[in-house]
């Protein structure tokens, strides 16, 4: 157990191989003859799944940058903060960005499964405005804004505020204000986008 829990490539295998084991556990109570039935309701869960997945990791960074890092580096003594902006953050960044990515495609593969991202889209209007598709449609629209935050905004900045990319001392001090602005309004967002995603599955 010690060998797999100092490898984290280990310790994420173990929990698919626990997944697996639970999966076959659930169907021992089942009436299906399949342990998993490739079927609509399957693929749209999966998604869903990947969806959660995805966000856990995305927000979960976010909100570690906001409420952790940041308010921190003030009081890391300097000669230790290449720790932080070599090492610790460029690591950070990587998975923060690309599970932003993950979690727009699949969120968008899970609307279209269940059919309601034409009107999710145009939030609900010439539809079912002020319901389900009102709800989920905002959640998305915030979604995308910060995955584009993300992207165009915090990223580029990052990189020149940590060095990964050329800039004079003026440059790197403007980025770094960019990025931490961005940053900050993906804090606001993610707020009000959370509450839309989960209202749209439990309140309408």
């Amino acid at each position: 157990m010690a060998s797999i829990l100092q490898s984290l490539g280990k310790t994420v295998t173990a929990g698919f191989v626990l997944l697996v084991a639970i999966i076959i556990l659930v169907s021992l109570g089942s009436s299906q003859t399949t342990l998993i039935a490739l079927d609509y309701n399957w693929w749209t869960f999966l998604f869903r799944w990947l969806h959660v997945l995805s966000g856990v990791m995305w927000i979960g960074l976010l909100w570690y940058f906001n409420f952790v890092q940041t308010p921190s580096m003030p009081k890391i003594p300097d000669e230790q903060k290449p720790a932080v902006s070599k090492v610790i953050a460029p690591r950070a960044l990587f998975w923060f960005r690309w599970a932003a990515v993950s979690t727009l495609v699949t969120g968008l593969i899970l609307a279209y499964l269940n059919g309601y991202l034409a009107s999710a889209v145009v939030i609900g209007l010439g539809g079912e405005f002020g319901g389900r598709s009102t709800a989920i449609g905002i959640g998305m629209w915030l979604g995308a804004i910060m995955a584009f935050n993300v992207w165009f905004l915090i990223w580029p900045n990052q990189k020149k505020a940590l060095g990964i990319v050329e800039a004079s001392a003026d440059e790197k001090k403007a980025a770094a204000k960019i990025a931490g602005q961005a940053s900050r309004i993906n804090t606001l967002l993610s707020i009000p986008m959370l509450y839309a995603m989960v209202s749209a599955q439990n309140l309408f």
